[in-house]
């Protein structure tokens, strides 16, 4: 079972991180444009060596925003709720740690998902067409290589808690 929390908690760690810095840069696509190359992240759009904050309200940057924070915010809950598994203490006889860890890497999952698809939709369908060369950035990337660690790490927590519960069902009381 700590073996499981253990990697759950190494990917928890990378996850969150990797969730934070995609969110906080700005590479997530590049672009040429007047001959010089640019690139943009949910936050601020450089053109050359000159960086701008993006200050238009557009609903598919604000969706994906959202959801990367709400899945860091999902993730740190998660990374909270599994270094508390290792302490035993179960004060809540209902609700085990390793399975509240895992609904919560699960949720970060599903926010970063949802990140993710909103903002390829858009950029192929509409920023695709408008830049004629351009690619995905490094910052993108990290974000589908938290979700990754994210899932891992919501089954790795949940493989403790299924060790646990069968641990638990099978000792006579």
């Amino acid at each position: 079972m700590y073996s499981f929390m253990g990697g759950g908690l190494f990917c928890a760690w990378v996850g969150t991180i990797l969730l934070v810095v995609a969110t906080a840069t700005d590479h997530w696509m590049q672009y040429r444009l007047s001959g010089s190359f640019a690139h943009q992240g949910l936050w601020r759009y450089c053109l050359g060596n000159k960086c701008f904050l993006q200050t238009e309200s557009i609903a598919y940057w604000n969706a994906t925003r959202a959801f990367m924070i709400l899945s860091a915010l999902c993730a740190t809950s998660g990374i909270i709720m599994g270094v508390l598994a290792f302490a035993q203490q179960s004060t809540f006889t209902r609700l085990s740690r390793p399975f509240s860890a895992g609904i919560m890497f699960f949720a970060s999952t599903l926010f970063v998902l949802l990140a993710l698809a909103i903002y390829t939709g858009v950029t192929v369908s509409f920023l695709g067409r408008r830049f004629g060369d351009w690619r995905f950035s490094w910052s993108y990337i990290l974000g589908w290589v938290a979700l990754l660690m994210t899932f891992f790490a919501g089954i790795f927590y949940m493989c403790a808690y299924r060790m646990h519960e069968c641990r638990r069902l099978a000792t006579p009381r």
